[in-house]
């Protein structure tokens, strides 16, 4: 076994993501907030409606609601109303590396104006996998 098969991206759970109608975030906010505790924080602009909630300055719960006049994909997503799981991932060219010699599609999505780069892949059952970098992270690591 070499070491690159050895290399691990993930280092914890990071966030989920719930979609959701525009009509239901005052609800779903409403619960996390007040049962759970989470505090609503800076999210980045993003091209529908949402909220990110906090514990502890991590965002773990992100609200997503899909726009009802936008192709914004499946009204009923295949997981059901859990859109993706994030990991927190590290060694973001080591994990670009791996994913391409095991044939594993992925997309890249970083975040502007915030030192996030995403990438998100699909396990077998089709959940949306994504592995969040965070750039400040990467470039320490390698100085």
């Amino acid at each position: 076994m070499t070491a690159s098969s050895d290399f691990i991206p993930v280092s914890a759970l990071h966030h989920y993501t719930i979609r959701c109608t525009e009509a239901e975030l005052p609800a779903l906010r409403d619960f996390y907030t007040r049962v759970l505790g989470l505090e609503p924080g800076a999210r980045p602009v993003m091209p529908a409606p949402g909220y990110w909630l906090y514990a502890g300055g991590q965002p773990i719960v992100h609200l997503y609601a899909f726009l009802e006049h936008a192709d914004d994909g499946p009204r009923t997503p295949a997981t059901g109303r859990l859109d993706h799981i994030s990991f927190r991932g590290r060694g973001l060219q080591q994990t670009r590396d791996k994913l391409q010699s095991l044939d594993v599609a992925f997309a890249e999505a970083p975040i502007a104006d915030w030192p996030i780069h995403q990438l998100f892949l699909h396990d077998p059952k089709g959940l949306k996998i994504e592995l969040t970098f965070f750039l400040d992270e990467e470039d320490a690591a390698r100085a």
